[in-house]
């Protein structure tokens, strides 16, 4: 019989505890890219802790990884600009309510927030109060803009885990606990394009004639950025009757919404096939025109919201950085043209769109930059490393 003392047997009691103790996970993601980045950042977590717990708000693709259900669908919180949040005020505060309600059931281990700044930061500060640990994985842009919102991220965060190797430096001078992991879109994109169809079969099975060269049209994930950004590029596409354009449409929003702007072909679920067999590409500032650099493909960045000079002149005022696509962010320079607001014209973007098009010299200069994007995001493996980092924290 073997005799244990007292701290000795302490100790085996704790062993074991901790052996069959069951992580839980809640994870915040309010958009489709977030779903996507949470998704395969809870795969990851799932192979160092198998027994884990998932408790979400996002969507399908995190539904798939954790083989649970959303407490709220990102349908539902996905809303932008001061006119679409003020109309969805009351289903915000719902959302609200109930993710803060199922923080106080659920008592997960921690809270990992996926972008969606204003949402999310009001879920942190909930947290800490119930003094759940949290992590913020794609970390909001207050770089950007509303800087004011890094006192809140220092007191509610534990660790913020960025993408983007800039935010370093702009986080710790700020006093926030930060790490680069890595940007899962390089490894996301490499990864599809791995599985690419060609363009004879891309053509084919979504009913496009192959005879052309192919121009995508990424209007946006929202609304909002459709009906603001679409019809510029439809009026833009019409005049090269030598490309064929195809829209890029969003999750979770009707063709018959993208038809009442255009009557180009719509096609889902495909956007990086298109962006990547297309010869050009006009798309709206977002994680698509990283996605598109990655891609290959020569972009316009389109970005039109009401089209006044004078919130042109306003958001130049708000912004603390010199560019609002990511691809030049993390450049450094300007390697993709932005067409912002009252810039984002007919005649302004198919001028910029001719010059990146097959035999000119600007087609070439964005090749070039978009080689230094890659080598300033460095390797795959992210989602993994992000993981790591959040698993080592909690059972140090």
């Amino acid at each position: 019989m073997i005799r244990l003392w007292p701290n000795a047997l302490s100790k085996s009691l704790k062993s074991l505890t901790d052996k069959a103790k069951i992580h839980r996970y809640f994870i915040s993601a309010g958009e489709p890219s977030g779903d996507l980045h949470a998704s395969e950042l809870i795969r990851h977590i799932k192979k160092l802790d198998p027994s884990a717990e998932f408790y979400f708000l996002g969507g399908d693709l995190m539904r798939e990884a954790s083989e649970s259900e959303p407490l709220i669908h990102y349908r539902d919180m996905a809303f932008m600009g001061f006119s679409e949040v003020l109309r969805n005020l009351k289903k915000i505060f719902g959302n609200l309510k109930t993710a803060k309600q199922a923080l106080h059931n659920v008592m997960p281990d921690a809270l990992i927030l996926v972008d969606y700044p204003s949402f999310n930061l009001k879920l942190a500060k909930e947290a800490h109060r119930l003094s759940i640990p949290v992590y913020w994985y794609i970390s909001p842009k207050v770089w950007a803009w509303k800087e004011y919102r890094v006192r809140d991220i220092r007191k509610y965060v534990r660790r913020v885990l960025c993408i983007l190797p800039f935010e370093v430096e702009f986080y710790r001078k700020h006093g926030v606990e930060v790490s680069y992991v890595g940007n899962p879109s390089l490894e996301e994109v490499d990864r599809k394009l791995g599985n690419c169809p060609s363009k004879e079969k891309f053509c084919n099975s979504n009913g496009i004639l192959a005879g052309k060269p192919l121009l995508a049209l990424v209007p946006g994930s929202r609304r909002g950025e459709i009906k603001n950004n679409l019809p510029i590029m439809t009026a833009v596409a019409a005049r090269f009757p030598e490309l064929t354009p195809v829209v890029a449409g969003a999750p979770g929003i009707d063709d018959a919404f993208y038809l009442s702007f255009t009557d180009w072909k719509v096609i889902k679920n495909q956007t990086l096939d298109l962006m990547h067999l297309s010869d050009a590409a006009l798309v709206t500032s977002g994680t698509a025109t990283l996605e598109c650099a990655l891609a290959g493909t020569p972009q316009v960045v389109c970005y039109r919201a009401n089209g006044s000079k004078l919130s042109y002149n306003i958001m130049k005022r708000i912004l603390k950085v010199p560019f609002v696509s990511l691809p030049n962010l993390i450049a450094g320079y300007e390697v993709i043209p932005e067409m912002l607001v009252h810039q984002c014209t007919v005649d302004g973007v198919s001028e910029e769109l001719q010059r990146i098009l097959p035999g000119n010299k600007g087609r070439e200069r964005q090749l070039e930059g978009y080689h230094t994007i890659r080598d300033r995001l460095g390797e795959h493996g992210a989602a993994k490393r992000a993981a790591e980092l959040i698993m080592n924290d909690l059972t140090d």
